[in-house]
């Protein structure tokens, strides 16, 4: 197992290396950059002449290497990280990257894992309960909430429950993890609750649709195994019911579910973007867009690798857990 993974990492390496070359590329495609960003600001309101504005914006841009090639650019930028750990400096928070993705990524991640830990666990034991009860109201029930989880839009969603909350409920503090008494206070119960309280939306609709794919998944998946031959064997064999189902079916069902798991946290990562946007909360999502629009490159990049980054790390995380779930997995990859 311990060979596996040290192939698997290596392997990563070059994978990450084109997907910085062709990251930093397609952001640095769209005419413009930060620059012109500051020009727009100095016209717009400061009242500078167009030739007053474009003036300062030439001079920013010369001082911070915007005017050289992009391949020079790219690699400053690669090379900074190699050498120093430098991520580059973000012209917009007016700090350097490492910085900026210290602080948002984070609390993004553990959003993320505790909305993939309800998805997943509510989602995989609906799938059960769905499938093990096939074309009972219970499975109708189910289905419904799947089929309405994978086609309304987060952001409808999260719309919704921003106009109960502040039309309905005169609630006034949304846009933060804590209310402001809480902002630099110690960890407490207390702060835990107000933590709960602000992002139980975000949770709750990012939960919505993943649980609604993991019971989809999860009960075709297991109607399937159900009617294996040997599942047939098993309840011949005068198994319970209880043990047919959690001892041989699930195990086998779960397989697709469990390569899933290599995509998940790069998608609950961005799944967020439109929900975290509405809510005004300070994650990646928000601050990945916010970076495109203006021209924030080293942003947007380091972000970008980030979820490259969990994506290659949850594809070798999703291939152990197949290995140690299925012996033939393991005997042809000849893992041990």
């Amino acid at each position: 197992m311990l060979r596996f993974l040290l192939v698997r990492i290596a392997s990563a390496i070059p994978v990450l290396v084109i997907l910085s070359v062709v990251t930093f590329a397609i952001i640095q495609a769209p005419p413009g950059d930060y620059a012109d960003f500051i020009r727009s600001q100095l016209m717009n309101q400061g009242g500078a002449s167009f030739a007053q504005a474009d003036e300062q914006a030439q001079i920013y841009r010369r001082e911070h290497g915007l005017d050289k090639p992009l391949v020079v650019q790219y690699f400053n930028w690669i090379g900074g990280i190699v050498t120093k750990g430098d991520f580059g400096y973000s012209m917009f928070y007016n700090k350097p990257v490492a910085d900026v993705v210290g602080e948002r990524l984070p609390r993004t991640l553990a959003l993320a894992l505790v909305c993939h830990l309800f998805a997943s666990v509510l989602g995989i034991g609906f799938g059960i309960w769905a499938a093990t009860r096939q074309y009972s109201w219970i499975d109708s029930l189910l289905s419904g909430i799947s089929f309405l989880g994978m086609t309304v839009p987060r952001f409808l969603m999260a719309l919704i429950i921003v106009y109960i909350l502040v039309f309905q409920l005169n609630v006034s503090e949304i846009g933060s993890f804590y209310s402001p008494q809480y902002g630099g206070a110690p960890w407490s119960w207390a702060k835990f609750v107000d933590l709960v309280k602000h992002v139980w939306p975000v949770v709750a609709i990012a939960t919505f649709g993943g649980l609604a794919y993991n019971m989809r998944v999860m009960r075709g998946n297991l109607l399937d195994t159900l009617n294996a031959q040997y599942v047939e064997t098993a309840r011949a064999k005068g198994l319970s019911g209880g043990a047919v189902v959690m001892r041989h079916a699930v195990p086998n069902a779960l397989h697709p579910l469990v390569m899933y798991q290599g995509v998940v946290l790069p998608y609950m990562l961005t799944g967020e973007i439109e929900t975290a946007i509405i809510f005004a909360l300070p994650t990646v999502g928000p601050a990945i867009v916010g970076s495109m629009a203006i021209g924030d490159v080293y942003v947007t990049a380091t972000f970008m690798m980030v979820l490259s980054g969990t994506l290659i790390v949850g594809n070798i995380i999703a291939d152990m857990l197949l290995a140690l779930l299925d012996p033939r997995v393991r005997q042809q990859g000849g893992i041990h």
